[in-house]
């Protein structure tokens, strides 16, 4: 048994939890052993106030994805947000999984040869499957992800259909074939030291059959069931700001890629919430604010609605 009571488990390909912190009532830390990953990967955990490990009670699942280049990886929701306080007395389950400095939330293309952890399988298979069969994961789940984390969501959403019954993206990327958007994936890769850009899913027009299949828009109608709720600033300082904040490009480009796809929804009659607020930085304080306010989107994926 684990300390905090939830039997020894393991996922389909072997990953098992090898350690977990108890940071206090609420909160673990998962270590798990991971096939996927070819190492150990970390999950950071809410349990509701009244979780046991005992009985047949399973609690509804609610997925926070963090965006690529984040410091603070999987602890990142945790720290920069107050996710903790506001999920206290929602009676869900918080999962926080790493997606490492730039994991795009994919099975990469050329894994092999890059060297690259599958992230895709990390969390949808081991991840997913730990928490259903060790801590009491029901078949209720949300999805919410900032920046490329959005896009983690929105893709998970339709490539795992029936999995998340509701997803939000916050300053996402739901149109990864939007004009310039691939060269703003290409320089986060090469950011984070992936020189051969190609490795992720291959040259975006040599290869577009698997850029297709892993872009939101182009599998748009696969939404269709699916509560969405879409949020992205413009770029400019706002008033989540703090003082001597320039603006920046990033929530200008993730608003013109998520109203690409948001036009496209209407288009097809397929209903989102939608939050375009205008003035605000690709930042925690917007995420934070909108966790809160697509709460009623998240809740009817959670059965909560």
């Amino acid at each position: 048994m684990l300390p905090s009571g939830a039997p020894q488990v393991t996922a389909d390909d072997g990953a098992k939890v090898v350690k977990e912190t108890r940071l206090d009532n609420r909160t673990l830390d998962l270590e798990i052993q991971s096939p996927a990953l070819r190492k150990n990967g970390m999950v950071r955990v809410y349990l509701p106030a009244d979780w046991s490990p005992t009985g047949d009670k399973t609690w509804p699942q609610l997925w926070l994805l963090h965006g690529c280049c984040e410091k603070l990886d999987y602890t990142s929701w945790d720290v920069k947000t107050s996710a903790k306080q506001f999920t206290a007395d929602k009676g869900v389950i918080t999962v926080m999984p790493t997606d490492g400095a730039a994991g795009m939330y994919s099975e990469w293309w050329n894994m092999g040869l890059a060297k690259t952890a599958n992230w895709e399988a990390f969390h949808m298979k081991e991840v997913l499957q730990i928490i259903e069969r060790g801590y009491k994961g029901g078949t209720k789940r949300a999805a919410a992800g900032v920046s490329i984390g959005g896009y983690g969501a929105l893709y998970y959403g339709y490539a795992y259909p029936g999995t998340f019954q509701s997803v939000a993206s916050y300053s996402g990327i739901p149109n990864t074939q939007f004009v310039g958007t691939a060269g703003v994936i290409k320089g986060i890769l090469v950011r984070e030291g992936f020189w051969n850009w190609n490795d992720l899913w291959g040259h975006e027009w040599l290869n577009g059959n698997i850029w297709r299949a892993h872009n939101p828009y182009a599998n748009i109608e696969k939404f269709r069931g699916v509560n969405l709720y879409i949020s992205s600033g413009n770029g400019e300082v706002g008033p989540l700001d703090p003082p001597g904040v320039n603006g920046d490009p990033l929530d200008a480009s993730t608003l013109l890629t998520s109203r690409s796809f948001t036009d496209r929804l209407k288009q097809l009659g397929i209903p989102a919430t939608v939050d375009y607020y205008g003035k605000g930085t690709h930042s925690w304080p917007y995420w934070d604010r909108a966790l809160r306010q697509s709460w009623p989107v998240l809740a009817k994926g959670l059965g909560l609605g």
